[in-house]
This record gives structure tokens, C-alpha cells and sequence, in this order.
């Protein structure tokens, strides 16, 4: 893999950076996390900026090295994250945009990258969350529609969204039918009567989550994603995506702290502390090289049509307890008071760090993937 720049590439980067510097001032101010309206104003509103300059697709149609630079460029400048945008952007969008058909890719891409809907996730549920073949809202098919029945867990945005990416059971398990078969992959209208959600608040104070219940909605069969009783490999498409791409401007911000840190600790004298410097060298040697990993993960991507390999799974274990280190020693530096001066949003990122272990496929889960799918060791006992 070739990670040199090209004339052309700069040329990019140049560009981009110009835009950002101009137009970064002119942005409102950043509403409170629990304005959820607003929130999704906010977002949608940089995302239709981002499309009306012409970078609004850039996570899905650019070459893995301008993707790249845009996150970099991008985060460095200290641009929006895609906020409310995560699930249609990083998930939703680009599994559509892989096993859609030509009149879904139509419906539903160009309004998720003109920020125009956003979308949630609807996966997990209260008896399915690692095991997530083991989900039980079933969608049994009435003509030219599915009536879904169940409850859903940890729906991401569903307080903002206008689609959730759903799965269902559109067939019930049995001796000839595994719980991995007879799973199906719908985009559900929010708007759709029968329809509860109810938000959760997590350990930060945040409602990112919700509790959604489903009681005979209704779901066009033309917003089925694959087909039938197929949704399990498209899911694997989407969990691909989660895993091994959608983590990417992380990293870059997780960088940026770390270079925070230091001269923090230079400033109010920490630095002379060997032990510190050894944490933070490591870090850094850590986040250096899971950037290496993920413009590996981005190429091979681009190379394979756009789908993410199992080497997601690689970075997101490596990923998630990196950061989790990173914020540890944050709080070593920082102090409890240096914590209060950093502002709200370094105590959320602190918190937020615990769930990534669990978040997006547990590192029990990565760990199993990465024994049999990479290295072809055998399944243990269920």
C-alpha cells in the first residue's frame, strides 16, 4: 500500500484547509448536549455545508488516501464530528450504498449526505446485544409490507432520527433454521404509527440511546435491504463499516490529545516525571500505529469495493482499550481540578471512553473474530 500524497492530493489538502479556515468562524454556536433539536440542527446544518462545497460524499466516493486527508484536515481545524449524522453516514449510508438496489441508493443517499434525515440503529435488544443473532422482533410479511413486533435497546439517535436500520426475525429459529438465518435487514420509517421511544441516560448524563418498542408497524417490503432471510451478511456489512472505518476521525482526535497533554504536562511541570513520559511515549507509538492500521483498513476497503475485512476488528480491540489508557492518563495529568479548567466536553469524552469496550462489539466478541477469522482457530464451545 501506497501512504506517499500525490501533487493532486496536496492540492486537496490545500484546498480543504482553505474552506475550513473560512468558514469555520462563521459557524453558530455549539448547542448543549441535551438540546437534541438542536443538536441535530447543528449537525445537519454542517453537513449540508460540507455537501454544498462539494465534500459531502467523501466518506463514501473518495480514494482512501482523500478521505484521509479530510479527516485529518478536518479534525485538526477542529470542524464538527458527523454527530447525529453517525448512524446514516457511517453505517445506514454506505451499507445501502453496497447491497442497495439502484432505486434505494436513489431514495435514500443523497438526502443522508445533504444532511437532509438522519437515521438510528436499531440492533441490539434487551436479550441480544453481543449475541445479537439471538433477536427476537419479528416481522412477519401482510402483502406488500412487514408487521414488526419487538423492542429494541441502545437505539443510537432515535430521539432525532427520521429511518432506523432495523433487523428483524422474519423467521422463527428451529432445528433446520439457526438464530443466524431467518434474520432480515429493513429501513424503518420513525414516523410509522406503533412506534415508542423512550430515551436512556447514560453514565455522562447523555440520552444518545433509547428504548424503542414496536407494536404492528408497518414496513414496506421495497425497504428491505438484501433479501430475505438474508440479513445477517448484510449486517456483517454494516458492523464492517463500524469497525473498521467509522472510528477513523478518532483517532486523529485522540492524537490531538495526546500532543494536549504533553505540553500540559510540560507547563505545570509534570514532564520531569519519567513514568508519565514512558505513558505518553507509548500512547503515542499506540495511536501512530492504529493510524497506520487504519489507512491499511480504509485501503483495503477501497480495494475490496468499498466493504471493510475482519482487519476491523483488529483496530477497534487495539482502539478501544488504547483509549481508554489515554483518558487514565489524562486524568493523571490533568488533575482534578486541571479536569474542571479542560470544560465539559474532555469529562464526557473521559466517561464515554469506558463503553467503548462494549460498544460496537464487545472485545470479548473482536477477540473471537480475530481467533477464527484471521488466525483459523477453531470455534470454542457456545
Amino acid at each position: 500500500m501506497d501512504l506517499t500524497y500525490t501533487g493532486e492530493e496536496e492540492e486537496f489538502r490545500a484546498r480543504l484547509r482553505e474552506w475550513l479556515g473560512g468558514v469555520l468562524p462563521t459557524l453558530p454556536a455549539k448547542p448543549s448536549p441535551g438540546d437534541w433539536p438542536g443538536r441535530r440542527a447543528y449537525d445537519t446544518g454542517w453537513q449540508r455545508r460540507l455537501y454544498d462545497a462539494g465534500y459531502g460524499d467523501v466518506h463514501w466516493d473518495a480514494s482512501p488516501t482523500t478521505r484521509l486527508i479530510f479527516l485529518e484536515e478536518t479534525e485538526r481545524a477542529g470542524a464538527p464530528y458527523v454527530g447525529a449524522n453517525f448512524v446514516g453516514l457511517l453505517h445506514a449510508g454506505p451499507t445501502i450504498a453496497a447491497e442497495g438496489t439502484a432505486a434505494q441508493r436513489e431514495r435514500w443517499l443523497t438526502p443522508v449526505l445533504r444532511g437532509d434525515e438522519v437515521w438510528c440503529q436499531g440492533f441490539s435488544e434487551p436479550g441480544a446485544g453481543s449475541d445479537l443473532a439471538s433477536l427476537r422482533t419479528k416481522a412477519v410479511r401482510d402483502g406488500d409490507t412487514y408487521v414488526v413486533s419487538g423492542s429494541k435497546i441502545w437505539t443510537s439517535h432515535a430521539e432525532v432520527a427520521d429511518w432506523c436500520e432495523l433487523l428483524v426475525r422474519t423467521e422463527p429459529v428451529s432445528a433446520e433454521v439457526p438464530k443466524h438465518r431467518g434474520i432480515t435487514w429493513l429501513a424503518m420509517p420513525m414516523d410509522a404509527p406503533g412506534i415508542t421511544v423512550r430515551p436512556l441516560r447514560t453514565l455522562a448524563g447523555s440520552t444518545e440511546f433509547a428504548e424503542m418498542f414496536l407494536d404492528e408497524v408497518r414496513v414496506p417490503v421495497d425497504n428491505r435491504v438484501g433479501a430475505e432471510n438474508d440479513g445477517w451478511r448484510v449486517t456483517m456489512v454494516t458492523l464492517s463499516f463500524e469497525r473498521g472505518t467509522a472510528f477513523v476521525g478518532e483517532v486523529v482526535a485522540c492524537r490531538r490529545v495526546l500532543g494536549e497533554l504533553a505540553a500540559h504536562a510540560k507547563k505545570s511541570g509534570r514532564w520531569d516525571d519519567a513514568v508519565l513520559r514512558r505513558e505518553l511515549a507509548l500512547l503515542t507509538a499506540e495511536f501512530g500505529a492504529l493510524w497506520r492500521l487504519t489507512q491499511w483498513n480504509v485501503s483495503e476497503a477501497q480495494a475490496s469495493g468499498g466493504v471493510p475485512g475482519v482487519g476491523g476488528s483488529v483496530f477497534k480491540l487495539r482502539y478501544s482499550h488504547a483509549r481508554q489508557r489515554l483518558y487514565d492518563v489524562a486524568a493523571g495529568v490533568l488533575g482534578g481540578a486541571g479536569a474542571l479548567d479542560a470544560g465539559q466536553e474532555w469529562t464526557l469524552d473521559r466517561l464515554s471512553s469506558l463503553s467503548y469496550t462494549i460498544a460496537a462489539g464487545t472485545s470479548q466478541i473482536q477477540r473471537n473474530i480475530v481467533a477464527e477469522r484471521i488466525l483459523g482457530l477453531p470455534k470454542g464451545g457456545r
